[in-house]
Order: C-alpha cells, then sequence, then structure tokens
C-alpha cells in the first residue's frame, strides 16, 4: 500500500531539502573561498619576501657574501631561497652556503616555467620527487631586468598545512543555524498541518452528517491561521443555521398553507356536493352557492398568488433591482385602482409624495408595498376613515408613512404584524378575504430594498406604517 505523505511534511521536506542544498552550496563555496584566500596570502607573503630581497639587493643579488647576510639577516623559520638562471641552472643556493649547486635542471618545474611566463608561479613538492628535502611549500618570482627566477620555500609540515585550510568554524555555525531553523519550519509547519487536519476533520464530520461538538472549535489555534480556520467554521454554522432556518421556515409555511387551503377548498366541495346532492334545488339557491364557490376560488387565487411574492423574495438573490420607479406615479395608479373600494366606504385618502420621489428597485415589489398597505388600510380602518400616505427627504433615504384613524391594533400585536399568516382577528380577516401574507410580503421587499419597516399606533386611534426605501442615486446627482 502506497504511504501517503501530508502536506505539511511534503511542504517541510521541500523547504527544508531546498536550503539543505543552498547550505551545502555555500559550505563548499566558502570552504574553497577561504582555502585560495589563505593560499593567496601565503604566495603574497613569499612575493613580498622576495621581492624585498630584491629591492635590498640589486645588482648584488649575484654575490655569494651579500646573499648569504641578507638571508641571515631576514631568516625565517625553515626558509629556504634559491636563484636560478632562465636555463633552469641553480646560481645561488641558501641551504648550500650560498654556493652554485649542481642538480637536476628546474627549468621544468610548473612554478618556474610559471613565474617566466607569467611573472609569479607557486608549487608543492615533497623531497623524494626532487632532492630538495622534505616537503615544501615554494613560490618562484622572475625579475625580467636580471633574467633570473629567485625562488623561496618553506617546509610544508602540519602547521603550514592547517593554516592553509579552510576554518572550520562558519561550518559549524552553518549546521547549527541549519538545525535551528529546521526545527522552526517543523513547527510552523506542523502547526499548519494541524490546523488542515482540523479543517479535514471538520469537513468529514460535516460532509458525513456526523455530531459536530464544540471541541472542534475550541481546539483552533489563536494566530492568523486559526483566525482564518475560525472564520470558515463559523462561516459553515452561519450557512448551517441558515439553511435550517429556511427548511423550519419552509416546513412551517407549507403547513399554514394546507391549513389556509383547506378552508376555502372544503367550502367548495362542500357547495358543490350540496348542489349535485339536491337536483331539485331552486336556480335561486344554486346560484347562491355558486357565487360562494367563485367567492372562495378568488381566495384561494389571492392566497396562491401572495405565495408566489414571497417565493419571488425568497429567490431574491435572482433579482435586479435596477429600475427607477417614481413612486409618486406608482402611488397615484394604485389609488386609481382601489377607487371603487374607497368611494364604497366613504373613505378619505390624503396622498403628500413630491413628484421627483424616485427610487431605484423591483416595481413588481414595490408595487405590492403600496398596494398591501393600502387594501390593509382600506379593508380594516372602517367606514369615513382617513389614509394618509406620505414621504419625508431622510438624506440617502425617503421615510414613507401610511397611517389610517381606524381601530387600530392592540399593542401586543404589534410586534407579530409581519409574520407569515398572522391574524389579529382571525374570523373578521377571512371574512374579508385576507389572506394572512400581505404583510409579510411588505416587510419582505422593503428589507429586500434595504429599508426597515416599523408598525405603531396612530396618536389617537388607527395604525401607522413607517418604512425606509434608498433614493435612486443616479436622480440625486442630476
Amino acid at each position: 500500500m502506497r504511504m501517503r505523505i501530508g502536506f505539511s511534511k511534503k511542504l517541510y521536506l521541500s523547504v527544508i531539502g531546498v536550503f539543505v542544498l543552498f547550505a551545502v552550496c555555500f559550505v563548499l563555496f566558502q570552504y574553497h573561498r577561504e582555502k585560495a584566500y589563505k593560499l593567496e596570502l601565503m604566495q603574497n607573503r613569499m612575493q613580498i619576501y622576495n621581492y624585498e630581497m630584491m629591492e635590498a639587493l640589486g645588482n648584488n643579488i649575484m654575490e655569494q657574501k651579500a646573499f648569504m647576510d641578507y638571508v641571515a639577516a631576514h631568516h625565517r623559520e625553515g626558509i629556504h631561497v634559491c636563484v636560478i638562471d632562465t636555463s633552469g641552472n641553480i646560481m645561488l643556493d641558501s641551504n648550500g652556503g650560498g654556493k652554485k649547486i649542481r642538480l637536476r635542471n628546474f627549468k621544468n618545474r610548473p612554478e618556474i616555467r610559471q613565474a617566466m611566463k607569467s611573472g609569479n608561479g607557486y608549487g608543492i613538492y615533497g623531497g623524494g620527487e626532487d632532492g630538495m628535502g622534505p616537503k615544501s611549500f615554494c613560490f618562484a618570482t622572475y625579475f625580467s631586468d636580471e633574467n633570473i627566477v629567485v625562488s623561496s620555500s618553506v617546509p610544508y609540515n602540519s602547521r603550514l598545512e592547517h593554516s592553509l585550510e579552510a576554518d572550520s568554524q562558519y561550518l559549524i555555525f552553518a549546521v547549527i543555524v541549519t538545525i535551528l531553523l529546521g526545527f522552526v519550519l517543523y513547527r510552523n509547519t506542523h502547526r499548519l498541518g494541524e490546523h488542515i487536519r482540523h479543517l479535514r476533520n471538520f469537513a468529514a464530520k460535516a460532509e458525513g452528517a456526523d455530531q459536530l461538538d464544540t471541541e472542534l472549535q475550541m481546539d483552533v489555534p489563536d494566530d492568523e491561521l486559526g483566525e482564518i480556520s475560525h472564520n470558515i467554521i463559523s462561516l459553515y454554522w452561519k450557512l448551517k443555521h441558515s439553511e435550517e432556518d429556511k427548511l423550519r421556515i419552509k416546513r412551517q409555511l407549507t403547513q399554514n398553507m394546507a391549513h389556509e387551503l383547506k378552508t376555502p377548498a372544503a367550502s367548495i366541495q362542500g357547495y358543490l356536493e350540496t348542489i349535485i346532492n339536491n337536483p331539485d334545488m331552486s336556480e335561486e339557491q344554486k346560484k347562491h352557492f355558486i357565487e360562494r364557490c367563485y367567492a372562495q376560488s378568488i381566495r384561494m387565487s389571492k392566497l396562491l398568488y401572495d405565495m408566489s411574492a414571497l417565493t419571488k423574495m425568497d429567490e431574491a438573490g435572482r433579482l435586479q433591482m435596477c429600475e427607477s420607479i417614481n413612486i409618486s406615479s406608482l402611488v397615484a395608479s394604485i389609488m386609481e385602482d382601489a377607487e371603487l373600494d374607497v368611494k364604497k366606504r366613504n373613505m378619505k385618502v390624503v396622498i403628500d409624495i413630491p413628484s421627483d420621489t424616485v427610487v431605484k428597485g423591483d416595481m413588481t415589489l414595490l408595487y405590492s408595498i403600496f398596494r398591501n398597505l393600502a387594501d390593509n388600510a382600506i379593508a380594516y380602518a372602517g367606514e369615513s376613515a382617513l389614509l394618509k400616505i406620505q414621504c419625508a427627504d431622510k438624506g440617502d433615504r425617503y421615510m414613507f408613512t401610511v397611517a389610517d384613524n381606524g381601530p387600530g391594533v392592540e399593542p401586543q400585536h404589534l410586534a407579530h404584524l409581519f409574520e407569515r399568516f398572522y391574524r389579529v382577528d382571525k374570523g373578521r380577516s377571512r371574512k374579508l378575504g385576507g389572506t394572512g401574507l400581505g404583510m409579510a410580503i411588505v416587510k419582505n421587499a422593503i428589507v429586500l430594498h434595504g429599508g426597515n419597516v416599523v408598525a405603531k399606533q396612530t396618536p389617537g386611534g388607527g395604525l401607522t406604517i413607517e418604512f425606509d426605501i434608498k433614493k435612486d442615486a443616479s436622480e440625486k446627482n442630476a
């Protein structure tokens, strides 16, 4: 079975791998760089010795006594100096008392050839290779004016070898830093892995519809990643509760809908059964029962229409609130449609809405707001009542007031007035053809337009509905 490596381990191994590779490259580079620097430093010291001797002796460089006196006066531990001609022959040798020594020709030695070519050269040799004694570090300098090569060498012992080696302290430092960084990186990637594991467990439980306990939320670390995890979990709970609320409302709405439809459906069925079971019924009675069936069917139609409006509002995310609507014209049109009902009840209607009152929204929903409020006032305010529809400018909003001086609503009912299927007087509401959804439609439509609505008693008696809607910004700036 293939072993699965977690994200945090992959991240840790990737980052630490890159860092270790970088550290190794850095150590190797620094090692060779420092070794080259120390070698160059050693060459410079030998070169300075050769130049100082040549500068001090000048034309006397080939005199044995002067040569030996300088070497003795500027003696350095284990130093060996030779003067070699361009043919590779040793002219003077400090180990031979300054005399010319017949040894193997040095012309082919790398440092001599390099010195004659570029001015300076160096090499490391052992006694077994050229007969010059122990292993030595040799440096040769070519002086073109005198046409000679001065070669100085020192024993290549353990002390010199150690001095030319790169310092290991930076290597130790690099190892310590790598270990510390690896530990810190492990802590951080492990913490990241814990966050991912936490969210994975939460998602698995949520997907499997398991019981989600509060431990999952309490286990979130207190840092930026923990804050993100907490926000994701909180968002899940909000969405879950929102979905549960929607389901609860839908269940409640379905139950209420079934209950509300049951009454007119049963009435229609009863009236029709009466007509069918009584073939000798008079035409006047039949007409009466048919009219009752028609009235109940109208009530069912209104109920279904209101349900359709509420469904549209529940899906408001797909609505385009982009129409510029003149409220003065809209209200005037509504009151014109309701003129017969107003005259029938001998009511007085006062409309105080400026002609330039324009809002941006959905025409159907705005119509339902004012139509339902007007119908509600006409139906319940009573005979010879006064209905006022007013608008006040409140900066970037309009405040609308729909008030009547009818019997009003008791204070204990005001808070529930906008609930679905809530009726103050159930018998009277059904008798007047109310569905119990009108005020719920009003509130939902106002909320969808970014407003708020409140119901209160009218001073002196009656009901007042106040709500606000944002202005049309384009009209305001025009």
